[in-house]
């Protein structure tokens, strides 16, 4: 048990994830307990690490570049990077159509993560403010259009993988912040691209 326990140590001091696989498999086999010495990776970076970051890096610099620092916003956590892009910079209020400011932002998007394996899911949220037009009779259809008009965009015009693409609405179920200030509500109405992890 000691030399195992001392193998184990060795290896994660000097660590190669090829090696690294094949030992826990080794080793699990040894001892009978597979399961604990799998969970031993949660301290490892994740397979293709090197490419979330580089990825994180050159949408930090596409927004810094641009000056998106108000409109859009990144965060990353179990399902990949999530580029939240308020709705000020997409949609007029209450509308889905997308403006012609917001095309560029798109395209400019577009041009870092359409060449990315990853799927894509586009997600559309509102605040909390009640509406009812004859195009939208709920923030559920609102929210939908936006994402659906998003993606659509992306794929049609910006040659994004359909088979990569899907959307969501969530209304306003979904808040970053609280509707009980304009500031809070004008984050919660956004669309988000989800850059899903592999």
């Amino acid at each position: 048990m000691l030399l195992g326990l001392f193998i184990i140590l060795y290896a994660i001091s000097n660590i190669d994830a090829h090696k690294y696989e094949k030992m826990i498999s080794a080793m699990g086999n040894v001892f009978g307990n597979h399961e604990k010495l799998i969970d031993l990776k949660a301290g490892l970076p994740k397979a293709g690490g090197g490419k979330d970051d580089l990825l994180r890096n050159k949408l930090t610099e596409l927004i810094d570049k641009y000056h998106y620092n108000q409109s859009i916003r990144l965060e990353e956590n179990e399902r990949g990077i999530t580029i939240h892009i308020l709705d000020d910079i997409l949609f007029g209020s209450g509308s889905a159509n997308l403006t012609g400011g917001s095309l560029l932002v798109l395209n400019r998007l577009a041009s870092i993560i359409k060449e990315l394996p990853n799927d894509i899911r586009v997600e559309g949220h509102t605040d909390d403010v009640p509406i009812n037009t004859a195009a939208f009779p709920s923030n559920w259809h609102l929210s939908v259009a936006r994402a659906l008009n998003t993606a659509y965009y992306l794929i049609h015009n910006e040659g994004l993988n359909p088979e990569k693409v899907s959307i969501v609405g969530y209304s306003e179920y979904k808040p970053m912040d609280s509707n009980s200030t304009a500031e809070g509500r004008a984050i919660n109405r956004r669309v988000d691209i989800v850059i899903i992890k592999k």
